[in-house]
């Protein structure tokens, strides 16, 4: 939201400053709690988490003028093509042909990883971007990071702290906001 607004020469309303600042704060109280249970450099995680959320943002700001010349499914396209294309290019520059050499069951995974974890969901916000923009989807996209913590209770038997579930419930304010106001909108 801040990287358009400063490119684009947007303003920023007062309810999404709000759930802004709701789910900023909420992550920010979740990364206290790692913070309070470090065990290796949580300075440095953070920091490649920042530049990560930094390059993604520039990612959705770009994707959305993109998307809106050329369609969301062109766009996505293009934008897959060029990742595996990436991705197939570094697999053959790091390792022998002979890593492929894998049973069936990990190619059977790999393909629903595949589906489910890469192409529905980039499709999937690359309409959303369509639909309500990149802010609010790159906002909506705050509860990634707030479901991970849950999905580590159920399947991991990971404990969640009080301020965990503190955070998680601001930055589900804030994405309730930005859902409400979108709502409204259309």
């Amino acid at each position: 939201m801040i990287l358009a607004a400063l490119l684009y020469k947007r303003a920023i309303g007062r309810k999404v400053i709000a759930a802004m600042a709701l789910s900023y704060a909420g992550i920010a109280l979740v990364f206290l709690h790692d913070v309070g249970m470090s065990q290796g450099s949580v300075m440095l995680g953070a920091s490649l988490v920042f530049a990560s959320t930094l390059s993604y943002s520039i990612y959705l700001v770009g994707a959305g003028h993109a998307i809106a010349r050329i369609g969301a499914m062109r766009f996505t396209a293009y934008a897959m093509v060029v990742a595996s294309a990436a991705s197939l290019l570094q697999f053959v520059a790091m390792r022998p042909l002979s890593a492929l050499d894998l049973p069936l069951r990990v190619y059977e995974l790999s393909i629903a990883m595949a589906i489910f974890s890469t192409v529905l969901p980039v499709f999937l916000l690359s309409f959303a971007i369509r639909r309500i923009g990149s802010g609010s989807a790159s906002l909506i996209g705050t509860l990634g990071p707030v479901s991970t913590i849950y999905m580590a209770y159920v399947f991991l038997n990971e404990h969640i702290s009080l301020l965990q579930i503190a955070g998680s419930a601001l930055v589900l304010a804030g994405v309730l906001i930005i859902s409400l106001n979108n709502r409204r909108e259309t």
